[in-house]
């Protein structure tokens, strides 16, 4: 986290109690990991339900950290010589630093939400704006409360466009990251059943994801997706500025129904040598449209997107002893267990193999939702079934004794690794498809 600001500075834009000695000390960075702390460091001691980092404050002083943020409750060493940022919240303060350095900063924002297809459409648009300058974004699955702002902190003076994907697991958290994000374009993929533990109906997934447009820069644009049923609302609800996008023929930017992905936009067509499945397509058009937003060129969409690189265990195509095998293990929810099942489907080498398991956080619609891929098995035709995770022991219920699938079923991938060597000897075509927490990416080792 790279800074240049005062300890006096830092104490004001996080209200902490300043003891020091020396307030006019610069930090230019903060560590969290007390591990990696060298001399003259700045330490951030954040504290969580599980985790309080207060505990290394000994150890990092002992390496010679030059300050320390910490919540308040612990007696400051007399003859420490650092100086100490005392605050009442460390994520608060956190947050409030990555705030102050977002709007210090002079690059352009897009910040992206959504059920589905938020990650990719992060890493497309990123690619895009990388043809135009030096891009910041968020990795992996650092979009959350702590993961935003540790994400804006790593903002420097050289970044032109800043591409920041915000989660949501409850009520609330797309306000309370996207108001630090301040987004010029805040982007909106679609509205599904993810996380319904915490937050029960769509409706309510609808109200969280679209609070991302309450922080909105000033003149900031929204854009969103015109074929979902939810956010297709905002076409009269929203008042401000939007592009919206998708297959709908009233859609700003309007993804045409060809084999390359093609789109129209402004009375222009433009056609891009490029195979998409359908979920993709709307990706695309999403980090398209977020481009346009943001004042780049078509020209720029369509060198991005041709060298956009899809992410390990998103949609990853592999090729192992004569099977093509679909790794998409790093999220599952049904929304886009559907979307894997039907490109599976679609798929020419045969036998097609499904090794799936729970999806998780769907509280109490997980029976219905794990039943329906058993609809969704039958109707994409695939040819042998593996199941595994107490959830989906609701999809083998229904698909035990249905015509046309072979299904296996264990409480864990190890009952029937067996089974799925012998059938996947013959080769085709596999999807490999859970939760993250599930680790079904080690099939593979396995077979």
């Amino acid at each position: 986290m790279k800074l240049n600001l005062s300890v006096r500075k830092i104490a004001e834009i996080t209200g902490a109690e300043l003891i020091s000695s020396a307030p006019d000390t610069v930090v230019t960075s903060f560590v969290t990991d007390s591990r990696v702390v060298a001399p003259g460091d700045a330490f951030i001691a954040l504290k969580g339900q599980k985790h309080d980092a207060r505990k290394f404050i000994p150890d990092v002083l002992s390496k010679g950290a030059a300050v320390i943020l910490a919540e308040k409750g612990f007696e400051v060493p007399q003859k420490a010589k650092a100086s100490f940022l005392l605050v009442e919240d460390s994520l608060k303060a956190l947050q409030a630093l990555a705030k102050y350095h977002r709007l210090n900063s002079t690059l352009k924002v897009a910040a992206i939400t959504g059920s589905n297809g938020k990650s990719t459409t992060k890493q497309m648009l990123r690619a895009i704006c990388e043809t135009a300058g030096e891009t910041a974004a968020n990795m992996g699955n650092f979009n959350n409360q702590f993961g935003v702002p540790f994400s804006l902190l790593e903002i420097q003076p050289k970044h032109k466009y800043g591409i920041f994907e915000l989660g949501a697991s409850r009520p609330g958290d797309i306000l309370e990251t996207a108001s630090l994000a301040v987004p010029d374009v805040a982007v909106i993929t679609n509205v599904g059943p993810s996380h319904l533990e915490f937050f029960h109906d769509l409706e309510t997934i609808y109200k969280t994801k679209t609070e991302i447009a309450q922080c909105l820069n000033f003149g900031g644009t929204l854009v969103y997706n015109a074929d979902d049923e939810y956010l297709s609302r905002l076409k009269t609800e929203f008042k401000g500025k939007s592009l919206s996008f998708g297959f709908h023929p009233g859609a700003d930017l309007q993804i045409l129904d060809t084999e390359k992905f093609s789109f129209t936009y402004k009375g222009e067509a433009y056609v891009l040598d490029l195979n998409l499945a359908r979920h993709d397509k709307l990706n695309a058009a999403a980090a398209a449209a977020a481009a346009i937003a943001l004042g780049l060129y078509m020209d720029n969409v369509k060198k991005g997107l041709l060298s956009f690189t899809p992410m390990p265990m998103r949609m990853e195509h592999l090729h192992k002893n004569g099977v093509e095998f679909i790794l998409d293990c790093y999220n599952a929810n049904p929304a886009s267990m559907k979307n894997a099942l039907e490109i599976l489907g679609h798929a020419s080498d045969e036998p097609r193999v499904a090794v799936l398991g729970d999806m998780k956080e769907l509280g109490e619609t997980s029976k219905e939702y794990h039943r329906l891929v058993a609809r969704e098995v039958l109707d994409n035709h695939i040819n042998y079934c593996f199941l595994a995770g107490p959830e989906m022991k609701y999809a083998y219920e229904k698909l035990q004794t249905a015509p046309g699938v072979k299904v296996f079923y264990d409480e864990t991938p190890q009952g029937w690794t067996g089974e799925l060597k012998k059938v996947l000897a013959k080769g085709g075509t596999c999807l490999v498809k859970a939760s993250r927490s599930m680790n079904f990416e080690n099939i593979l080792k396995e077979i």
